[in-house]
């Protein structure tokens, strides 16, 4: 394994033409990325305050759904994460916390 990944060991699964339980998962990971992303684009637009609160409900529901798979996916260890290089890290956070002073209102970043 490399060593940047954060991952569980992998569960084996066949090496078949069918879809596995591994594919079976990653399709419906992506299927709830996608409809959780959807029912953002639509709670950004809602005008009608009833229709807002059952879609958020049904956006909550979806992300929750997803969040399930997503963490089954990396217990099996079928979801791989590349961990963070500190330094890229300490770079990306100077470089924003001088964007601070651009805000029209004053924050403090902690």
């Amino acid at each position: 394994m490399n060593q940047n990944q954060v991952q569980n060991p992998e569960t084996q699964v066949p090496k078949t033409p069918q879809m596995n339980d591994r594919d079976f998962l990653n399709d419906m990971l992506a299927t709830e990325k996608y409809m959780t992303s959807s029912y953002s684009v639509f709670l950004h637009e809602a005008s009608h305050q009833q229709l807002y609160q059952d879609m958020l409900n049904i956006f909550t529901e979806t992300q929750n759904c997803q969040r399930e798979l997503y963490n089954l996916m990396f217990q099996k260890g079928w979801y791989k994460l590349e961990t963070a290089d500190p330094q890229k890290l300490q770079q990306s956070y100077q470089q924003f916390q001088g964007y601070t002073s651009q805000f029209p209102y004053q924050t403090t970043v902690q």
